[in-house]
């Protein structure tokens, strides 16, 4: 494959603010923000709740204050936030980030009294509020801050939780983010001795040579386990913040905040898991015939990501982006053209180096209108469709664009939805560019490996995540403990698939400790399923799908995921037999790689 253009794996953030964390630029537009805030509290304090329809022009003026402090605030997080990924040792950053987290509770606290306030309209006023011309498109938010104001506790205890969060719920999240950067993993690679960061060692689960795959996860382990008791406390503290405050709140289920951000209901949940878990034994069995492809009775951990052929397709950057580009342009002109702007733009950093955090992600610049993708890319079919997945978020906000900014805060389940998307048309492009029956194998193998991460891994991650926070409402849960919880959900999760599990994953998984989304498991498996229902449309439909599929993703934060499977895909998305549909395309590709590999061994 020829490439047209270089592209930069280094992405390219002097646009926003330059001179990095230094800058004066930011300094400037940090000073701004707190000016904002400031003056956002003032409004805050200053509005009244509304006693008819004719002040609906105040409410809008409201909400435009609103989203002019909240963009700038986001733009200034999400710039710093890419500092630090970029680099962890960058000090200065992390002070920033302790600046914003300050900021940020000043800003929820003054958007609290300001739903306060707004919420307490009476019931015809409110209806009549909700027809006007000027609030009728903010509709479903401002019924969103309506309830959220009726399950929450009074004004001020919720701004006394904010304002203890900096320092106490927060602060154990980017406590997190210092412990894994500052882990170093010395190892031979491929005859040369390396000082790898956790995101280098991970990407060598999928290495060739198992003796690399094994001491690599084993010094991780080695790695997780001597500060075991460090993770352990952010955790159990993380946790026990949550409790406490759902506890105030009269709270009585760990899912409820997850649920309530996901617009979703316990019903939707429930329906997924249990078509999943009904129909998990052709991935089991897919499992069981890897290891033996493998030399192993059963699976090893450290084996899941292994390539079961010596012809593993590998792609240097250049031509990852460039195969990208070619089959986002098969779906359609709007999702290549754009993603081909944030290559040429440098808006990706996939440079694989030392001191990077672990993981990839997308963050949105919205004051820019503009996005940053981060990873590091190491050249396997597996960064190609981690950076194809990530596009998917961007071209997310990319579709919002025309949307009004406070109609854009979509929930994480359908945030995971068109990045899974973007993720399958690469997965299915590469295994029909297959020249060989071995090579299609390979490649069928690492597109399975995907519903078997959303159907076993975020099962176990989901299964733990429960468990643990039964226990951790009696006390404290020793690292001990938190192991045990793991190996127990992973062996279930797997349907009994694994011969060795990974014991340390709860301290090695960074979602966990992301503060600012609780339960960050189930949206991705939702995401995917979802996105195979859009996916089936889409190969139906052809071209002509593109603009139906940008009015879906506008919709995505203006209904619950129920409206939105009903209106644009016709299903109801309660029941199990839609989920049911969506694992069984996956079983396809897990029949095919069986009748390959019995044909081929």
């Amino acid at each position: 494959m020829t490439t047209t253009k270089t592209y930069s794996q280094v992405w390219d953030l002097d646009v926003f603010f330059k001179g990095g964390s230094d800058s004066e630029e930011l300094r400037s537009h940090l000073d701004a923000v707190k000016e904002q805030i400031g003056a956002l509290e003032n409004l805050a304090a200053a509005t009244q709740t509304p006693t008819s329809m004719e002040e609906a022009d105040q409410v809008l003026h409201v909400i435009d204050e609103i989203k002019n402090t909240a963009k700038n605030l986001r733009e200034a997080g999400a710039v710093i936030g890419c500092f630090i990924a970029a680099n962890t040792k960058d000090k200065k950053a992390l002070l920033l980030q302790g600046e914003v987290g300050s900021l940020g509770a000043r800003f929820q606290t003054a958007m609290l009294k300001i739903k306060q306030v707004v919420a307490k309209t009476e019931e015809s006023v409110w209806k009549g509020l909700l027809a006007t011309k000027q609030l009728s498109e903010f509709d479903f938010v401002l019924q969103e801050w309506r309830e959220e104001v009726q399950l929450k506790l009074s004004e001020e205890e919720e701004s006394l939780i904010t304002a203890l969060s900096v320092d106490g719920y927060q602060a154990w999240g980017q406590l997190y983010d210092q412990l894994v950067g500052d882990i170093t993993i010395e190892m031979n690679v491929d005859g040369e001795k390396k000082k790898l960061s956790v995101g280098q060692a991970n990407n060598l689960s999928s290495h060739a040579d198992v003796k690399v795959r094994k001491e690599a996860f084993e010094k991780l382990e080695e790695a997780w386990e001597s500060k075991e008791d460090f993770f352990a406390s952010a955790l159990n503290h993380l946790a026990g913040f949550r409790l406490a405050v759902y506890e105030k709140r009269g709270w009585d289920s760990v899912l409820k905040e997850p649920l309530m951000r996901n617009w979703m209901s316990q019903e939707t949940l429930d329906a997924m898991w249990g078509a999943i878990s009904a129909n998990k034994a052709p991935f089991a069995e897919y499992l069981k015939r890897k290891a033996e492809l493998l030399g192993n009775e059963n699976m090893n951990w450290y084996d899941l990501d292994a390539p079961v052929t010596s012809s593993t397709k590998e792609m240097p950057f250049q031509e990852g982006a460039e195969f990208i580009l070619e089959h986002f342009g098969k779906f359609g002109p709007e999702l290549e053209a754009f993603s081909r702007k944030a290559f040429e733009d440098s808006w990706i950093e996939a440079e694989d180096r030392a001191d990077k955090r672990p993981g990839g992600f997308c963050t949105g610049m919205p004051v820019s209108e503009q996005s940053r993708i981060f990873m590091t890319y190491s050249g396997s079919m597996s960064n190609v469709a981690t950076l194809a997945h990530e596009l998917g978020h961007a071209f997310h906000s990319y579709a919002l664009r025309p949307v009004h900014y406070m109609n854009r805060q979509y929930a994480m389940g359908v945030a995971e939805t068109a990045s899974t998307f973007a993720e399958m048309i690469v997965a299915d492009a590469s295994v029909k560019s297959a020249e060989t029956e071995e090579e299609k194998l390979a490649l069928l193998e690492d597109k399975i490996q995907r519903s078997v991460a959303f159907f076993m891994n975020i099962h176990a991650r989901f299964l733990f995540e429960t468990r643990f926070y039964e226990e951790r409402k009696n006390g404290i849960v020793p690292a001990a403990r938190l192991n045990e919880l793991m190996a127990e959900a992973q062996k279930e999760a797997y349907a009994g698939a694994l011969d060795t599990v990974h014991p340390h994953f709860w301290a090695s998984k960074l979602h966990f400790y992301i503060t600012g989304v609780p339960f960050y498991n189930f949206p991705y498996t939702f995401g995917y399923l979802f996105s195979l229902s859009i996916y089936a449309k889409a190969l139906t439909e052809g071209d002509s799908f593109e603009q139906k599929y940008m009015a879906l993703l506008r919709d995505t934060a203006v209904m619950s995921v129920e409206d939105l499977a009903m209106k644009h895909l016709g299903e109801d998305i309660t029941k199990e037999e839609f989920w049911a549909k969506g694992v069984a395309l996956c079983v396809k590709d897990v029949e095919e790689f069986l009748k390959i590999a019995s044909e081929e061994r």
